[in-house]
Formats: structure tokens, sequence, C-alpha cells
């Protein structure tokens, strides 16, 4: 098993993944949305790839096993912080033959220390039920606030 971050020369492999997880997520997507999705995360993947986006699989051969995707942004500093760079984790994924060998532990340290590397000072993600074993595990903890959500 190989766990790496994903590169420039990747992106088509990172739509494929990307798109997996929707359906798997949503389900059904018309071609008219799939195309124009596959659209935009070209372009998202292109201009932002290991600049404010990476990503961490786990292969096996030419078999992905897992992946994880953090997006980072530069907040207003703090005082513990001069440069305030927050990591925002989503699509934590391992396809289900592959589940419960904790790829996605080794998957997700890969992409902290990657963050870490890039100078993240702080990483946010939301846990599904499921997730949140593997999330403290890693040292992740509860916020004493309430994640919502506007869609504008």
């Amino acid at each position: 098993m190989n766990i790496r971050k994903l590169r420039k020369e990747d992106i088509d492999l990172l739509i494929k993944i990307r798109m997996e997880y929707l359906f798997a997520e949503k389900g059904v997507y018309s071609s008219e949305e799939v195309q124009d999705i596959r659209t935009k995360l070209k372009e998202y993947f292109t201009q932002h790839l290991n600049t404010g986006f990476i990503a961490v699989i786990a292969e096996d051969g030419n078999e992905v096993l897992a992946v994880a995707f953090m997006s980072i942004v530069e907040r207003p500093p703090i005082i513990a912080f001069s440069s305030y760079l927050v990591g925002t984790v989503y699509n934590v994924f391992t396809y289900p033959q592959h589940r419960g060998k904790g790829i996605a532990t080794k998957v997700m340290t890969e992409l902290l220390a990657e963050a870490k590397l890039l100078g993240v000072a702080a990483v946010d993600l939301m846990a599904t039920e499921k997730g949140k074993p593997l999330y403290k595990n890693l040292g992740f903890q509860v916020s004493n606030y309430t994640s919502m959500n506007k869609l504008l």
C-alpha cells in the first residue's frame, strides 16, 4: 500500500474520486449536472491543487483504497499565530471493501503532516457518527460551537 499526496498530473484521478464520493453521498445526477461538476472540478483542482487544497490517497497498484481532502484558507491573525492558516477536512472516504483496516487513519495522518508542513495552525472538520472515533483518535476535539450553514 502506498500513501501519497496528489499532484497536478493526478487531476483526472482526483475528479474521478470526487465524483464517486458525490455519487455515494447523493446518488443520481443528470448528465448535465455530471458534466457541469466535472468541468468545475477540473478548473478548481487546476488552480488550487497543492496551493489552497491538498488531497492524500492510499492506493494499492492502480486501485484507490481511501482518500481525504483539505482546503486551506488564511484567516486574520490571532495572538498565538502571526499567520493563521486553517484547514478544513472533507471527503474522507474509504471504499467499502477496504474499511476497518486502519487505512483512513494512515491517510488522515499523512494529510495532517502535509498541512503542518504548509504551516496550517488549526484543522476543522465535520464528522459523521461513524467517523468520530477516527478523528478523536487523531486528537480532534468536539467544539463548543455548533456548525451551521446557509446556502446562498
